[in-house]
This record gives structure tokens, sequence and C-alpha cells, in this order.
């Protein structure tokens, strides 16, 4: 019922910017927190930032100066502006949305977005 749409990935040399983007459609009524997560080859999935409805941010000390996480409650979008990228930032970024409300169904869900990669070169 909820999909997630990333964009914005891509290669870029070390020191440059992307700029990530994550839709959420379908049956949503709403979303509490949106994210971003990455994987790294032969890594663990790792937190990068994440943002609550209220605007409430959460990011890894690797990323903090450098990154900005930003969404837009009425498109039920996520963004996440990376400056000054680093080799060690590559990975594929999962897009997150946790505390998900959908219509005519109870509870709270979580979702996930297909990924998109991430390469820095050096």
């Amino acid at each position: 019922q909820v999909q997630l749409v990333e964009s914005g990935g891509g290669l870029v040399q070390a020191g440059g910017s992307l700029r990530l983007s994550c839709a959420a459609s379908g049956s949503i009524s709403s979303i509490n927190t949106m994210g971003w997560y990455r994987q790294a080859p032969g890594k663990q999935r790792e937190l990068v930032a994440t943002i609550t409805s209220s605007g409430r941010t959460n990011k890894a000390d690797s990323v903090k100066g450098r990154f900005t996480i930003s969404r837009d409650n009425a498109k039920n979008t996520v963004y996440l502006q990376m400056n000054s990228l680093q080799p060690e930032d590559t990975a594929v970024y999962y897009c997150n949305a946790d505390g998900v409300r959908v219509r005519n169904m109870l509870g709270n869900y979580r979702y996930w977005g297909q990924g998109t990669q991430v390469t820095v070169s050096s």
C-alpha cells in the first residue's frame, strides 16, 4: 500500500555534493519519521539521518556538519543534502519511513525504499 521511491544517487568526486530525494506514496494517513540509512559493502546498514514530522532531526556523528536532512510533509518527501562527500560515504542509501499510518489499516508500519547508490571517488 505504500511505496518509497528514491532518486539522486550517482558518482561524485571527493568534496562534491549530491542531493537525495525520497517520495512516499500510497494510502498514507501520516508518517512519523522519515530518514536515510546506508550500507557499504561488507558492513551493516547504519543510520545516516532522520527527521520527524515536527522537524526534529537526528544525525550520525560522521555526517554532522556535512549532511542536511529536510522534509516536505505535504508531499511525504524527505531530502538529504550531502556536501563535502568523502570516499567513506560510498554506500547504498536507503530511504525509510517509520510510524506510517495507512488508511483503513490499524497500527503503524515501517517501509524501506529500494536503495540508491552513492559513489565518491578520491
